[in-house]
């Protein structure tokens, strides 16, 4: 479902770039809305979340789809913890559809689905196991690393019942917007897959942070911005690769 958001770019509390093929980590407050831009089109944005008060709690991919009753996600989706709470909630998405069946990208299905020779390539996996192993004041391990969004990717869920991966649906400014009902951490992939249509991995990505409180005074939201800049934990690029992050 396409809804287009009522916030402006102008607002936003912080923003970053996040290049291709690296990965963010930060935590985003109960009441602030996160979004996701797709900049140049066709990139996919693995992404976990997990509660910032207790990290055992995280997203789940089973209960959303179960509460919701679809299997794709998009405006008006509540994203689901795995203590049946709400996470966050989907307020706007200009691309229409989100994959959370697919899995994130590691040695291993490279390994299976693509070539034994690929099994060295960098990815997602391997994305989020470096910003928890640098970043150890998240509280994360990697037994944390379970169900995962794919943010813009295309994976459609065929007749009998079983999944592909076809070319990006999403373009260049497209993006998603969530209003986290707690306390969340998020952590983002900016997928590295370069044997599948489903991304590209030479475009950017985009997101943004809204604080919603309109209590907050203006050293309180200089505070804000600041504190997520400094959260938003990135790596250095790879050749040529280019993908981003905003907070509003």
């Amino acid at each position: 479902m396409i809804i287009e958001s009522t916030l402006r770019p102008e607002n936003a509390l912080s923003r970053t770039t996040v290049n291709a093929g690296d990965h963010y980590i930060g935590t985003v407050k109960r009441g602030q809305t996160l979004r996701i831009l797709d900049l140049e089109g066709n990139q996919a944005a693995d992404t976990l979340f997990f509660s910032a008060d207790d990290t055992s709690e995280r997203y789940s991919a089973m209960d959303t789809v179960r509460e919701q009753g679809a299997v794709y996600l998009t405006a008006g989706t509540t994203l689901m913890s795995s203590e049946g709470r709400a996470m966050l909630t989907i307020s706007a998405d200009t691309c229409g559809r989100h994959d959370t069946l697919g899995g994130a990208c590691a040695s291993e299905s490279n390994t299976v689905r693509y070539d034994l020779e690929k099994r060295h390539m960098h990815s997602c996996r391997d994305n989020w196991m470096q910003a928890i192993a640098n970043y150890p004041e998240f509280g994360l391990t990697k037994r944390d690393i379970t169900h995962n969004i794919n943010f813009f990717m295309n994976v459609p869920v065929t007749a009998d019942g079983g999944l592909t991966f076809e070319d990006g649906i999403s373009a260049p400014g497209k993006y998603v917007e969530m209003v986290a009902e707690m306390d969340v951490i998020v952590l983002v992939s900016n997928c590295p897959q370069l044997n599948n249509p489903a991304m590209a991995t030479t475009r950017r990505l985009s997101s943004c942070w809204f604080g919603t409180d309109m209590r907050i005074g203006a050293d309180q939201v200089r505070r804000v911005s600041e504190t997520s800049f400094s959260g938003m934990k990135s790596r250095a690029p790879m050749d040529g690769f280019t993908a981003f992050s905003r907070l509003f």
